[in-house]
């Protein structure tokens, strides 16, 4: 009989270096695990349609044929000098090539062009600071001389705490932006993703004409242990997710990320302003 021989540890770690790394991919939601290379390319689970988190630069080639880039070289102030908040401004901006938690500009989607903003998750964690604030809100004001509709893309963490009140003004000043370009009987269309919350869901998140979400999404103010912390109780196990929000009326519809591109260019072509667009 073959005596087995255990191998030795570095035996071992030799094996575990020839395996490749992600070679599955778990669902947070219904746990079902897919082999990465078989995932749909937009990314979601089969099984439940969970889209998963993205950066805004996949999120945008998915959804746009064509997309011309805004304000691209606006950053932090230089007075947020604290080295830690530095540090973790360089690491993001290598991870995702991006220069602040939002990208915006003008799109084309399934041929009807709007004004687009789409946070990346993977900024620190699309938090709102004093640039990603100045960003939308120059969208939202140059959409409204240009007489365009909007399509913000939601992922955020909440305001930047780095930033204190700097960031939590952003939430004002959106509004007000948001507020004019709806004055002015423009259309702007959210698509709230995995994960929506704080700062970013007690402002522009809910302000839109049409609100849309893919599946499973969170999307809330305070985290559930805050809230457990505060009221003491434990909050049922759907709560703060999409489907919750549309049952009690959050929600115009939740939409399956690979039919989010076909219904935004519907929306947008049923809400394109009368009487033409102004020059850019």
């Amino acid at each position: 009989m073959h005596q087995f021989q255990q191998p030795s540890n570095s035996e071992l770690a030799t094996r575990r270096d020839l395996v490749p790394d992600q070679l599955l991919t778990a669902c947070p939601i219904c746990h079902n695990a897919t082999t990465t290379a078989t995932l749909p390319v937009e990314k979601y689970c089969p099984n439940c349609g969970y889209g998963f988190r993205i950066g805004a630069q996949e999120r945008i080639d998915q959804l746009c044929d064509q997309f011309t880039p805004w304000d691209t070289n606006l950053t932090v102030p230089e007075k947020f000098d604290d080295a830690k908040y530095r540090k973790k401004l360089q690491d993001a901006i290598k991870q995702t090539g991006q220069q602040e938690s939002v990208v915006t500009g003008l799109a084309t989607i399934g041929g009807q062009t709007c004004g687009l903003g789409v946070m990346d998750p993977y900024f620190i964690m699309g938090s709102l600071g004093s640039a990603t604030g100045e960003k939308i809100t120059r969208l939202f004001e140059r959409c409204t001389l240009q007489k365009r509709p909007v399509v913000m893309i939601t992922a955020s963490g909440g305001a930047r705490m780095q930033e204190g009140m700097a960031s939590l003004m952003q939430m004002a000043k959106i509004s007000a932006a948001v507020a004019k370009h709806r004055a002015a009987g423009l259309v702007y269309i959210v698509v709230l993703t995995d994960p929506t919350t704080g700062g970013v869901t007690a402002s522009f998140a809910m302000q839109a004409d049409i609100t849309l979400s893919e599946p499973h999404a969170l999307i809330g103010f305070a985290g559930r242990r805050v809230i457990e912390q505060t009221i003491q109780q434990q909050p049922p196990k759907d709560f703060q997710q999409a489907e919750t929000l549309m049952q009690h009326g959050w929600l115009d519809q939740i939409v399956a990320r690979p039919a989010l591109k076909a219904t935004l260019a519907k929306l947008l072509k049923w809400h394109q302003p009368m009487g033409g667009l102004a020059d850019d």
